[in-house]
């Protein structure tokens, strides 16, 4: 996710309308070097982009599904003097991107979850309930928007949904709310379903508007942020080199989650049981470089609020082949029975 705040000039030569959140660490972490072939997986502005190649002199990979991050973008492939090639495409397939364009393998992939402050910031993408706007939330413009699972989804599927995914724990009284209120009129707005979330919630205090996690929750089922991430995370196990390095900025507990259990998994072969006979194990395909996950020191929170729940974590590629599991995810109906159950 993109930081609002002062930061570098936008990438088509404008000011920039927000900053990568740990963007010094995440480049300290990569280990950037001459020759080097890197991929931000998640372009958005091109904050990331941007400190890679002021890093050293080495080639990047941008990847964004958003065509309106990768229009502004130009700008930048065009001043980088051929070190930089933009595909609009899903980070799932960022193994598949690199090869396109020309590597077998590269020496570092950067994640930077979340919606990014220029998607959030536009009212007419429907992604903010402080914004009025049509119930979008699609980060590529296709397949079904938000607006079609509040409409279409059985009151069942919209609690599953708003639970899992936003961890919202009234997910049953907003679900019950939306169906109410759409055998009136659909729900076309992002502020029409902002306010009935929040007049469900009234008497509830917290310190986040009401609708954050339902906006959340349906955001991430839109565009399977979580299946995205699975397979980006075996993406990059698949195309990074030994040596090569993975880090992911994560928002909120579910990508944190994932990242953590997934690098875990990765970072050494399992135990044994001396209950069961000796199997063999696979060898680890990455080596933990934070322990702990790294968080914004409070002078960047207080620039940029929304950098206050961003977590990195990191890992160094090892010379073991990659593992054909993937992460497990979360259960949730897939989104083709949820239009076709109401």
């Amino acid at each position: 996710m993109m930081a609002g705040g002062d930061g570098p000039r936008a990438v088509a030569g404008g000011p920039a309308p927000h900053i990568p959140v740990l963007a010094r660490a995440a480049v300290d972490v990569l280990n950037i070097r001459d020759g080097g072939v890197y991929i931000d997986a998640t372009f958005g502005a091109g904050g990331y982009t941007r400190l890679l190649l002021a890093a050293a002199d080495c080639a990047v990979i941008g990847i964004d599904r958003d065509p309106h991050a990768l229009a502004l973008g130009q700008g930048l492939v065009q001043s980088s003097a051929g070190r930089l090639a933009l595909f609009e495409a899903r980070f799932s397939a960022l193994d598949g991107i690199a090869r396109e364009a020309g590597f077998d393998a590269v020496d570092g992939v950067v994640l930077d979850l979340g919606v990014s402050s220029m998607q959030l910031d536009s009212a007419a993408r429907g992604f903010s309930f402080r914004l009025d706007g049509p119930l979008d939330m699609r980060m590529g413009g296709s397949g079904a928007s938000a607006a079609d699972i509040v409409n279409g989804a059985s009151e069942r599927d919209l609690a599953d949904i708003i639970f899992t995914l936003g961890e919202e724990r009234h997910s049953r009284a907003i679900a019950r709310a939306i169906v109410k209120a759409r055998a009136v009129a659909p729900m076309a707005t992002t502020r029409a379903l902002a306010d009935l979330v929040a007049a469900v919630l009234r008497a509830r205090g917290g310190d986040i508007h009401p609708a954050t996690r339902t906006f959340q929750a349906l955001r991430m089922f839109v565009n399977d942020e979580l299946g995205e991430l699975a397979g980006a995370l075996t993406a990059a196990e698949r195309v990074l080199k030994p040596g090569g390095r993975l880090v992911v900025v994560s928002f909120h507990s579910l990508e944190d989650r994932m990242v953590k259990s997934f690098l875990a998994g990765r970072g050494a072969a399992a135990a044994g049981s001396r209950h069961a006979p000796e199997v063999e194990r696979p060898s680890p395909t990455f080596r933990v470089l934070t322990k702990r996950p790294v968080i914004p020191a409070a002078d960047e929170v207080a620039r940029n609020p929304r950098a206050r729940s961003a977590k990195l974590r990191a890992a160094e590629r090892l010379a073991a082949p990659a593992r054909s599991e993937t992460p497990a995810l979360p259960r949730l109906p897939a989104l083709a029975d949820v239009l076709r159950r109401r």
